[in-house]
């Protein structure tokens, strides 16, 4: 992933948020978000927003100063969050003069606004209703097919993840932290995977179990029946226990780290995250073999601080690159995988030099474009076409995956028939089968439902669940090794080796595994 260190040496610019999942196409002018689109009618999340200005501090090397409080105190700040391993602090202040005082401690190398970003856009989503738990098992047929949805799950068939399980591969002992909004940890096929025990909340004020989003008018829904890292966790690991979906890594182990609300979340809450995910659980961490981000912004020069309006300054962006770099290098060390989403807004990441997608392309972390069918429920066989909304680029995408697509014009109605065979089957528009089915939260206290969604974000996971295949088979390889399995087994689409729209292929599970 070298050339994803070279864009980052490249970029000088400031932050503007960007699509990074489950949205119609987007022009990169409509990802800039203002201090407006960041409204929110979450209490809680408006009183983060309204609260006094936080700075991220880094400091030179790889440790913080033992006086780091009185040096902060002393600036005219509060320290709310250090990560001791990483030279990096979190401090909050009132007062503005802080930043130019603290940029005069000991060994600081830089201070930045710890900006509120909108990393999860507003979704497109479709809900497709219950699973259904009386679904007889079949132990001669195929893992996972006598799941009831399962025939509209076209995602597992195109990266042949069914033949590695009828082989025994099926994420056993492989942890992966899903880094993203609340898991609704009560739902069927979230909770025979999920360590709750370790899951957690960077997010002040919410539960790692609760989560919200936002309308197409930017407004945080009270009632919202997705949940963006609900849909995430599904596509990972949900388990084959005869009830709805089946995961890529059925039976991996799930963490929930929430860093966002709304689709919004501020940088120190990702960094913590990450972190808190790659660290060993005898350190206090999450003990993550893999961390998943279904999550993103766009780093530009010329753009503003979301949240201030002021201009971030020609070397914000620079130094805002070098923290995520730190954070994602410290997860590779500990021997985690990274991986994450490229983004919805259509770019090609090989002209737009300015321009990088983090944190996919920062380094150490596994980039993944989204590929979807147009017309699956009308039959419809190929799964390999680039998603219409997916970012892409030689520079930037390291594999590809299903992400799903909503290409297809028009209000046909299709069905495609659900497990047994006598239960009604799955009826909506033709075009909502192109996308991704997973779990999804949905009203009251429904525990079996799930909904269509397309993006990276769901294109991501799915290489997640591979890697997590790679680390049940294999052991904790290291994320070096996971990487040359997963590119030495995909499937080389489009030019012969790397090219823009696949990275080093499509993902193959059955040939991860052998």
């Amino acid at each position: 992933m070298l050339r994803h260190v070279l864009r980052f040496i490249a970029v000088t610019g400031a932050i503007v948020a960007a699509a990074c999942v489950e949205n119609a196409p987007i022009s990169p002018a409509s990802n800039t978000i203002t201090a407006s689109t960041n409204s929110s009618s979450s209490p809680q999340l408006s009183s983060v927003l309204n609260s006094a200005q936080s700075y991220i501090i880094d400091f030179t090397g790889n440790s913080l100063p033992a006086d780091l409080d009185a040096q902060v105190a002393s600036a005219g700040g509060v320290v709310t969050s250090r990560l001791e391993q990483l030279g990096l602090a979190i401090a909050t202040t009132e007062d503005p003069q802080f930043r130019s005082r603290a940029e005069k401690m000991r060994g600081v190398f830089s201070v930045e606004p710890d900006l509120m970003l909108q990393w999860v856009q507003p979704e497109r989503v479709v809900e497709a209703g219950a699973g259904s738990p009386d679904v007889p098992a079949e132990p001669a047929a195929t893992f996972g097919s006598t799941e009831s949805l399962r025939r509209a799950q076209w995602v597992p068939d195109a990266i042949h993840a069914p033949e590695a399980w009828d082989l025994g591969a099926r994420g056993a002992g492989a942890r992966v932290a899903v880094i993203d909004g609340g898991i609704y940890n009560a739902h069927l096929d979230i909770a025979p995977r999920l360590d709750v025990a370790h899951s957690r909340s960077f997010v002040p004020g919410q539960p790692f179990n609760f989560d919200q989003a936002r309308d197409a008018q930017g407004v945080c829904r009270l009632n919202d029946t997705f949940w963006h890292g609900t849909h995430v966790a599904g596509i990972v690991a949900a388990p084959g226990n005869n009830i709805g979906t089946v995961g890529i890594a059925p039976d991996a182990t799930i963490i929930g780290v929430k860093a966002l609300h709304c689709g919004s979340g501020s940088f120190s809450w990702i960094l913590n995250a990450i972190v808190y995910a790659a660290t060993p659980i005898s350190e206090g961490g999450a003990g993550a073999d893999i961390i998943n981000m279904s999550l993103g912004a766009t780093l530009q020069h010329q753009q503003y601080d979301p949240l201030t309006g002021k201009p971030l300054g020609a070397s914000g962006a620079a130094h805002l690159l070098a923290v995520i770099g730190k954070v994602t290098t410290y997860a590779y060390q500990r021997g985690v995988t990274v991986v994450a989403a490229l983004g919805n807004s259509a770019l090609d990441l090989d002209h737009t030099n300015d321009v990088v997608f983090v944190p996919a392309m920062s380094p150490h972390v596994i980039a993944v474009s989204a590929l979807g069918p147009v017309g699956f429920a009308l039959g419809a066989t190929n799964f390999d076409r680039l998603a219409s909304y997916s970012n892409y680029g030689q520079s930037a995408v390291d594999f590809a995956a299903g992400g799903g697509d909503f290409a297809l014009p028009g209000n046909a109605f299709c069905s495609i028939p659900r497990n047994p065979p006598s239960a009604p089957p799955i009826v909506t528009n033709c075009w909502v089968f192109d996308m991704v089915l997973a779990p999804c939260r949905s009203t009251g206290t429904l525990v079996d439902r799930y909904c269509f969604a397309a993006g990276t974000s769901m294109a991501s996971p799915a290489v997640a669940g591979v890697a997590a295949l790679i680390i049940g088979k294999f052991g904790r390889v290291g994320p070096a090794e996971v990487e040359r399995r997963l590119r030495q087994s995909a499937d080389d689409l489009g030019k012969p080796g790397n090219d823009d729209v696949y990275g080093g292929g499509r993902v193959n599970a059955l040939r991860a595994i052998q």
